[in-house]
This record gives C-alpha cells, sequence and structure tokens, in this order.
C-alpha cells in the first residue's frame, strides 16, 4: 500500500498536461483575435482566467462536499500516479476496505480533475504574468501593472500549497477554510486584473467608498464563517429557520467550536466535538448573515439612490445577489444541505465579492463639493469635462 503524503514522480507529468491545457486557450485567443493588439489579447485572457477561478470554487466546493478531498490520499498525484487508472489496484483495495470512501473510484478522479483544473489555471496565470512584463518592457507607459499579475502568480502558488496540506493534514478545517478564502482572493486579484480600463469610472462618494469597503470586508467574514460551517460539517445542527433546536439560543458550546488547532471532528484535547459545538459554529455563521445581509440590503439601497446609472445597476447586483444568498441558505438549512443549493451558496459569496470589487476598482473619489451637488451635475461630471461643459 502507498502510504507517502507527498510523491513527487508524478508532478513533471501533472505540469506538463497543465501546460499543455493552458496552451488551448491562449492559441484561441492569439489566433482569433490576431488583428488586435496584445494589450487587447492580455486583457481577454485576464477575463477568461476570472471565468475559470469562479468555476474553480465552484468544483473546489463540489469535491468538499462530495467528500472527494482524500480521494487520492498523497499529492500531488494519485498513489504516485499522474492520473487514477495507474492506481486502481491500490484505490480497489481501499474502497473494498471501506466501501463509502473516502477513497473510491468516483471521489478519486474528482479529486484529480480538481487538481488538473488548478494546474492548467497555473499555467495560464504564469503565462499571463510573463506577457504582462514583456508588454510593460515594450510600453513602459502601458495602463497595464505587471505587478497585479505577479501578485496573481503568487496567489496561485499560495493556493497550491494550500491544496497540498488540505490532503497532506487529512481536511484540517482551518486549512480548508483558508483554502477557501484564498479562492476568493484570486477572484479579487483576478477582477481587478480583468476590468475595462477605457469604460467611465464610477463617481463614488467618499462615505459609499467606505460603505462598500466595509460591506466587501464584512462578506470575507462572513464566508471564513461559512468556510467553517462547511468544513466542519455543521450545516444540519440547524434544521429550521429561525429558531434553531427549537430555541431562539439552543445550547451552545463556542470553545471547542472555534478552536482554531484542531483536527476535523474532534477537539483540541482530542476527544470527539460535541453537537452543541456544532450548533454553535452554525448558529454564529447565521446571526453573522443577518449583518452582512442587512449591510448588503443598505449599500444597495444608497447606490440606487445616488441618482447615477452605474451606481444604479451596481445597487441592483448587490442587493440581487443579498436575495440570491438569502434564499440559497435557506435552501441549505430546510431542504438538508442539497448540493445545488450548497454550491449556490458558495458561487453567491463569490459573485458578491466579484461585484464589489468591481466598483471599487472603477470606484473614483468625488470632491466633496460635487457630492453636494445635484445628481445630474455628478452624472455629467462623470461622463468627463467635454460632456460636462456641452
Amino acid at each position: 500500500m502507498h502510504d507517502r503524503l507527498y510523491d513527487l514522480s508524478p508532478a513533471g507529468q501533472l505540469m506538463l498536461f497543465g501546460g499543455l491545457v493552458a496552451l488551448l486557450p491562449l492559441a484561441w485567443i492569439l489566433i482569433r483575435h490576431r488583428g488586435t493588439s496584445l494589450e487587447s489579447r492580455w486583457q481577454l485572457v485576464t477575463r477568461l482566467l476570472l471565468f475559470l477561478t469562479f468555476d474553480l470554487v465552484l468544483f473546489g466546493a463540489f469535491t468538499r462536499l462530495t467528500d472527494s478531498g482524500l480521494g487520492c490520499p498523497d499529492w500531488p498525484g494519485c498513489y504516485g500516479n499522474a492520473s487514477p487508472l495507474g492506481a486502481r489496484h491500490e484505490i480497489a483495495t481501499a474502497q473494498a476496505a471501506m466501501p463509502t470512501g473516502p477513497v473510491t473510484h468516483t471521489k478519486a478522479w474528482i479529486e484529480m480533475i480538481h487538481r488538473y483544473a488548478a494546474t492548467s489555471l497555473g499555467g495560464l496565470i504564469t503565462a499571463t504574468m510573463i506577457a504582462a512584463w514583456v508588454l510593460r518592457r515594450r510600453d513602459p507607459g502601458s495602463a497595464l501593472s505587471p505587478w497585479w499579475a505577479t501578485a496573481t502568480f503568487v496567489w496561485v502558488c499560495v493556493q497550491g500549497a494550500f491544496g497540498a496540506l488540505t490532503v497532506t493534514l487529512k481536511l484540517y478545517p482551518a486549512i480548508v477554510t483558508l483554502h477557501l478564502l484564498g479562492g476568493y482572493l484570486g477572484l479579487v486579484l483576478l477582477t481587478v486584473m480583468a476590468r475595462d480600463r477605457a469604460a467611465p469610472p464610477a463617481m463614488l462618494p467618499v462615505g459609499l467608498r467606505r460603505a462598500a469597503w466595509a460591506v466587501l470586508l464584512l462578506l470575507f467574514v462572513q464566508s471564513a464563517l461559512g468556510g467553517w460551517v462547511s468544513t466542519n460539517y455543521a450545516v444540519l445542527a440547524c434544521s429550521e429557520f429561525p429558531r434553531c433546536q427549537g430555541s431562539w439560543w439552543p445550547p451552545m458550546d463556542f470553545g471547542p467550536g472555534f478552536t482554531i488547532g484542531r483536527d476535523l471532528g474532534m477537539t483540541a484535547g482530542g476527544e470527539l466535538l460535541p453537537f452543541a459545538a456544532l450548533t454553535a459554529i452554525h448558529y454564529t455563521h447565521r446571526l453573522a448573515a443577518y449583518v452582512v445581509l442587512a449591510a448588503m440590503f443598505a449599500l444597495a439601497w444608497r447606490l440606487r439612490r445616488t441618482g447615477d446609472p452605474l451606481l444604479g445597476r451596481f445597487g441592483l447586483g448587490v442587493g440581487a445577489l443579498a436575495i440570491w444568498q438569502l434564499a440559497s441558505g435557506l435552501s441549505n438549512v430546510v431542504l438538508g444541505w442539497p448540493m445545488l443549493a450548497a454550491l449556490a451558496h458558495t458561487g453567491g459569496a463569490g459573485a458578491a465579492i466579484m461585484c464589489l470589487t468591481a466598483l471599487l476598482a472603477r470606484a473614483q473619489r468625488v470632491p466633496l463639493a460635487a457630492e453636494r451637488a445635484p445628481s445630474g451635475f455628478r452624472r455629467a461630471a462623470s461622463a468627463g469635462p467635454a460632456t460636462a461643459q456641452r
């Protein structure tokens, strides 16, 4: 039986596969848009990266929700092989010993597909970073900053390390939660990189800018709590709404529930995690959700009230995503944590983070005098000096 946690023998094959897969979208963009500038093609690649990263976050959630995180119990391959095909005997032996997992043929393929996708994304991000520095060298005055691409490259390397630790530390809750938050951080980086630099700025008053930053921070805190709920399998600790276990304040044990340094399902002392701890994890996330949803709705209302069409559209998006998160979160509770609702909730959090990041990336501070002016004047100012003069 292969029992090494790290086996780098298939690493070269995985990197080669990831590089070849990454070349496909790159070649398609370069050929299809060969008449455009390199900067335009770089922009298209960053938007593709944003789409693929969002998909990878969802597939990571699917991997976790199907209990496939240990489908291949070593890293980066599967029992020292580049695919489950080469590990058929080891997987069959493990499945015979434990028919429901954690190692089965299906779970092994889910886990390895996730790794293949992550490797290919890493190859694309590496190529994007190199291209960004080449463009900067050719045109030092280019609006494209290679530092964002470099930061994204560092991010994907760190995410790869967290992916390895997720396996080798046997789904350690703190690591799995940080891995999820890292995925959301990648969406922030790529949303900034993929923004349309030719689009008009969003004339965002200082107060609204601060409110948007506050809501974005709240979303990350709530995502951390949500990841803690999911990784500790505490979703079903409360199966009714708005009360929990027939009470507005059920029995809860916050100490072991929120002890960071512990194994999955265990206390820091090595005992089984009590049900009251799972209840504390779930109910804390639920109470925080009320605050986050109220903040999102308040921000959406304020954005709509500005009278600026662009800010109004962002407000509509924030409000719609708040409703989406409310509906998907309730579905997880009252329907018994169905897969579709769980993925919708994970994706909704990512989409909300992207929406607020896009707003802040396009935001241009409005002078105090302009904030006090009528909305029509602010719209004219946002259109540019020439339009305002007309």
